[in-house]
């Protein structure tokens, strides 16, 4: 691997790629395919932006000794905490600014939501994605990320349509995706 990245380098190391025997040529995706794929990147960024404000407002709801246990779920107990506790308890600037990051993680729920809506809608009009998640333990969400990664796998010399038969195959699949 060389540092310098310039286009003379760039331009040397696809010349280099292309003249080995063994090289290997990722098939070029479809603008479904990309699109289907841009769909769960913007889903698994939703996600983790939604977990990532839960633990920073769990974290300064517990410095003011309100706690819950863990999950999206108990988010309606820390709020109803949060309105039913003590102005003492917490000062109002601080209670705004905790109703602000509950009101952030709805926005995020709700575009997580919108997302999910437009992937189970593009499964529905895929005839590979629905197949795929007659298997047990997937569902619309991994069937769509195999067939967008994959495609039919028709050009896959790794991968085989064949081959996605099995669960087994498609647990694999899936952890390969992310």
């Amino acid at each position: 691997m060389k540092r310098n990245k310039t286009d003379a380098a760039d331009a040397e190391a696809i010349c280099e790629a292309v003249a080995k025997p063994n090289m290997r040529f990722v098939p070029i995706k479809t603008k479904q395919q990309q699109t289907v794929l841009a769909l769960h990147r913007v889903r698994s960024l939703l996600v983790r932006q939604r977990t990532a404000t839960i633990n920073a407002l769990r974290g300064l709801l517990g410095e003011y000794g309100l706690i819950a246990g863990k999950g999206v779920r108990q988010l309606a107990i820390l709020s109803e905490r949060l309105a039913t506790s003590d102005k003492t308890v917490v000062p109002d600037e601080a209670r705004e600014a905790l109703r602000c990051l509950f009101r952030h993680i709805d926005t995020l729920t709700d575009k997580l939501g919108e997302m999910e809506k437009r992937i189970v809608t593009w499964h529905k009009s895929n005839p590979d994605s629905q197949r795929l998640a007659t298997a047990p333990g997937v569902g619309p969400i991994t069937a769509t990320a195999i067939v967008a990664a994959v495609g039919d796998g028709s050009r896959s010399t790794t991968m085989p349509s064949k081959r996605l038969a099995t669960a087994r195959e498609l647990q694999r699949a899936r952890l390969r995706i992310w």
